[in-house]
């Protein structure tokens, strides 16, 4: 199927790795030309020469920490005519009210919640004066789903879901879509990593963190490519229609 993607201009942040990385590679085979921010430039180099080995496209790359004052602003005035944003950037730990401190929820917010909210802001203009543009919002199921030992996320993600939805309603009016997507748990290192802690707290054994993932729907974890490519469809003109929704990725889990 064609997407009609070939030519755009992509700007995924959080690009480098994971879902972000995904995402990407989804675009790039699609002919779209990907732009990676994310802040380690090592780890940027690395997923652009993937993207060429595994495509032919060229993808273009940006370090910069998105959880800094400015930045956002700084983005924008470098990568002025992108067609398509992708808000993936930002990672928020897990615990209770009394696990996270004021200052790491804080940090936390910034790069994700307000990275999302800021970056979105110097964005939505250039689109709204070209009258056509799409924003996507890689946002998380805690928001849908709230869980008290996910809480600082939760908070975020739910904050973000009603961004999304309010911002949505009213953008298609300048010709630019607004959509969300809620990954559940997906396959990456990170979520690995919080697996295995996990397992060392039930099991006393971090080895078994596979073992927790087979109550997940489907018995597994979901898989990067699943979200990039319903990223990348709800992204294209195929998908014209879609704004103002946020779209739950967690195989039925919410409703079981």
């Amino acid at each position: 199927m064609d997407l009609k993607l070939k030519g755009k201009r992509v700007m995924v942040t959080g690009g480098s790795k994971g879902i972000g990385l995904a995402i990407a590679l989804s675009f790039a085979k699609e002919g779209a030309t990907p732009i990676l921010v994310s802040r380690t430039a090592a780890s940027l180099e690395e997923a652009t020469q993937r993207i060429l080995t595994q495509t032919g496209v060229e993808a273009q790359s940006i370090a910069l920490d998105l959880g800094e004052s400015g930045s956002a602003k700084a983005l924008a005035q470098k990568c002025h005519d992108v067609d398509i944003l992708v808000n993936n950037a930002g990672a928020i730990p897990g615990g209770s009210l009394l696990d996270i401190s004021e200052e790491r929820w804080r940090q936390a917010w910034e790069l994700k919640l307000f990275g999302y909210i800021n970056l979105t802001r110097e964005v939505l203009p250039l689109m709204q004066e070209k009258k056509k543009g799409v924003i996507a919002n890689i946002i998380g199921m805690a928001g849908a789903a709230p869980r008290s030992a996910y809480i600082c996320g939760s908070a975020a993600n739910a904050a973000l879901i009603a961004f999304t939805q309010a911002l949505g309603a009213s953008s298609q009016a300048h010709g630019v879509r607004v959509f969300g997507v809620n990954p559940s748990p997906t396959k990456s290192e990170r979520m690995e990593g919080m697996l295995r802690a996990q397992a060392a707290q039930k099991f006393s054994d971090p080895e078994r963190w596979m073992e927790l993932t087979t109550q997940m729907p489907f018995g597994r974890m979901a898989e990067p490519q699943e979200l990039a490519d319903l990223t990348t469809f709800c992204c294209s003109d195929l998908c014209g229609y879609l704004s103002g929704s946020v779209i739950n990725v967690d195989g039925g889990q919410m409703f079981a």
